[in-house]
């Protein structure tokens, strides 16, 4: 007697689902070749994790407050839990929040992490393009990640101010009034977009409706999108890594995107966002109802923007309240004059990866980062715009300085308006000389090693302090940086002297890359003929 054993088993059921999909949006084929995929391992990068779960985190706790908040400017007569304001008249909007802070279920704590997240999204993006600049990860091929980066803390920006903007509390609508004065001092154009922003001549029953549609949609819209080219061309070009053995920029030396990377990621993001929560638990931010609703007549003490915003706001308060008139129009420069000045920093901010890569001449990937020290004019320029941000911070919270420390407002008005011109130079000049410090430390331990602390007697009584040469890892970490050369314009004749013409832009571009990379701008990196020479015994203790 014989059996027959049937060898089909069927597959279970989650496979069969696998396999459908991967018939028809080809899942497996494409994990398979990016899953494994190669991430280096250094602390500096999770500062754009932060960011983009910060990010996440906004999304979340901004979904559940839309389930409860009105955007709405019409009247009501407050009855909610919060006895100081009960049968104040105030609109919807307020009322709604004050239900969200005091009759909601986790309400105000959700609050307290959407405020939060928004303030540490835009202080790690700060930090991390920062970190971007100073290692010069914004090189061919990742200007356009540098360009989605920065739109990115733009826009986060805006998104914020829409964002504090829509409880209609007395400190954010003086807020709102503050940036409708500066759109109205532009000329021609500033009258239409207070207008089409505003729904009329002043804020009024429309613009909480409006400032909600470009909060909840618009901007994050715009937002998500670049988030995801961000992370598409950090997928596509690899990620950047700081030199060491064995890294080239045809490589990428880390751990493997599954399972290493993806476990150690989603760890960091749910401490992320424990640290947020704790923080929005026990620190208050925002408490509308200490404040009261906004009213025109009024405005509250001490009023601040988000620290984002202080940049804006301390260079219109900083700057003389300057007016002309011209055809029976009023200009205020003392308004106009700081919007384009912040407009212009912005500007030099974004394009800055193209100009540098003008300067050099370099057309080559970059995959390998810079120490900063070794590019001592980059450092400078940012460590002096970051002097000049800070400067004009305190500007914009000149009367708070002013109240704790019981110092003069005039004084710390005029402190910024000098500042405002010797701070960058002075950290420019500091930053600089700090670089080039470093960057002879660093050639005198490749030729002459590290001192061991150890002491040791010649033959003829002197007492020399022996030094150990470094491993070849080390070695190449200090002389894997480039060293650019100053472009030359070359023969101002011809063969014939005949006087040539060189174009103005070329002029400018030899003159900027002198300033980058002539004499006393960069420490000649030690040759391997001057290592052999001093490594092989002579006076080399």
């Amino acid at each position: 007697m014989s059996t027959v054993t049937d060898t089909k088993r069927k597959a279970p059921a989650g496979e069969r689902v696998a396999d459908w999909a991967d018939g028809r949006l080809g899942i497996y084929s494409l994990a398979k070749a990016n899953m494994r995929k190669i991430f280096p391992d250094h602390w500096s990068f999770m500062l754009g994790e932060v960011a983009l779960y910060s990010f996440i985190i906004i999304i979340l706790t901004g979904v559940y407050l839309t389930l409860f908040f009105h955007p709405s400017m019409n009247e009501v007569v407050y009855h909610g839990s919060y006895e100081p304001m009960q049968g104040i008249r105030m609109s919807e909007a307020y009322a709604s929040t004050l239900d969200i802070s005091f009759d909601i279920r986790g309400g105000l704590l959700v609050r307290q992490i959407h405020h939060w997240a928004a303030l540490i999204f835009l202080a790690a993006m700060f930090v991390h393009m920062m970190r971007v600049f100073f290692t010069g990860a914004f090189r061919k091929p990742r200007e356009i990640n540098w360009l989605f980066g920065f739109l990115l803390f733009v826009l986060g920006m805006f998104t914020g101010f829409t964002g504090y903007s829509l409880p209609d509390d007395l400190l954010s609508g003086t807020g709102v009034r503050f940036t409708q004065g500066a759109i109205l001092s532009t000329p021609i154009v500033g009258t239409y977009i207070s207008m089409f922003l505003f729904g009329g001549e002043f804020p009024g029953g429309d613009f909480v409706a409006r400032f909600y549609s470009i909060h909840i949609l618009l901007l994050p819209g715009i937002m998500l999108g670049l988030v995801v080219g961000h992370l598409i061309l950090v997928f596509f070009h690899k990620h950047t890594q700081f030199a060491g053995p064995g890294r080239t920029n045809k490589n990428v030396v880390g751990m493997p995107l599954l399972p290493i990377y993806m476990a150690k990621a989603g760890g960091f993001f749910f401490l992320v966002f424990g640290v947020i929560a704790v923080i929005a638990a026990i620190a208050s931010i925002n408490p509308i109802w200490a404040i009261g609703p906004y009213r025109p007549d009024q405005v509250s003490t001490g009023a601040q923007p988000d620290w984002y915003m202080g940049f804006a706001e301390g260079l219109i308060r900083v700057m003389p309240g300057w007016e002309i008139n011209l055809w029976g129009h009023t200009l205020v420069l003392g308004v106009f004059i700081p919007l384009m000045a912040f407009g212009l920093v912005l500007a030099v901010i974004a394009v800055y990866p193209f100009v540098e890569s003008w300067v050099t001449g370099d057309k080559r990937e970059h995959h390998i980062l810079d120490r900063p020290r070794n590019a001592p004019t980059r450092t400078a320029f940012g460590v002096a715009w970051i002097t000049e941000y800070v400067i004009v911070f305190i500007g914009g919270g000149n009367d708070l300085w002013a109240t704790h420390f019981q110092l003069s407002l005039n004084s710390i008005s005029w402190f910024v308006r000098i500042f405002i011109f010797v701070g960058p130079v002075l950290a420019f000049l500091v930053t600089k000389r700090i670089c080039l410090g470093l960057q002879r430390r660093d050639r005198e331990k490749v030729l002459h090693g590290r001192e061991s602390g150890i002491i040791k007697r010649l033959p003829h009584g002197e007492f020399v302090e022996i030094h150990e040469p470094l491993n070849p890892a080390q070695l190449h970490t200090l002389t894997a940086h480039e060293q650019y050369k100053p472009v030359e314009i070359g023969p101002t004749v011809d063969e014939n002297g005949v006087e040539r013409k060189v174009p103005a832009m070329q002029k400018l571009r030899a003159k900027l890359s002198k300033g980058y990379f002539g004499e006393h701008n960069q420490i000649e990196k030690p040759t391997a003929e001057e290592y052999k020479e001093i490594t092989s015994g002579h006076g080399h203790h």
